[in-house]
């Protein structure tokens, strides 16, 4: 089964917003579809969007899962942004917290190294 992803996040102020993800992701949208949405492809058919909606501003919760997790983080902590937490599982998944102006969670998450 094939499976698109088309993640959203609601703001309060998307020119805000905007320029918070362009830092955090290392990059402008994708697209902007219309006047109250920003859209980035983060890989093939997998998407996050931020989507004017000053009502549930704050409420988004999501976790991408990358292979290069401390690259990211010290890419991320090099244009100005820092985790809110960091996280360590027992099975030795970690997992770092960012969060928007608003509030929306974004986790970034990584599995442990293979034992060779």
């Amino acid at each position: 089964m094939a499976v698109e992803l088309f993640a959203g996040a609601p703001v309060s102020d998307l020119e805000r917003a905007v320029a918070w993800y362009e830092r955090l992701l290392g990059s402008g949208p994708s697209f902007r579809p219309n006047a109250t949405e920003a859209v980035w492809e983060l890989g093939e058919h997998r998407y996050v969007y931020l989507v004017v909606r000053p009502e549930h501003a704050g409420h988004a919760m999501q976790t991408w899962v990358v292979e290069d997790l401390d690259t990211r983080v010290a890419g991320i902590s090099a244009r100005g942004i820092e985790p809110a937490e960091r996280e360590t599982y027992d099975n030795g998944v970690r997992k770092v917290v960012y969060r928007d102006p608003d509030g929306n969670e974004l986790g970034l998450g990584g599995v442990p190294a293979a034992e060779g």
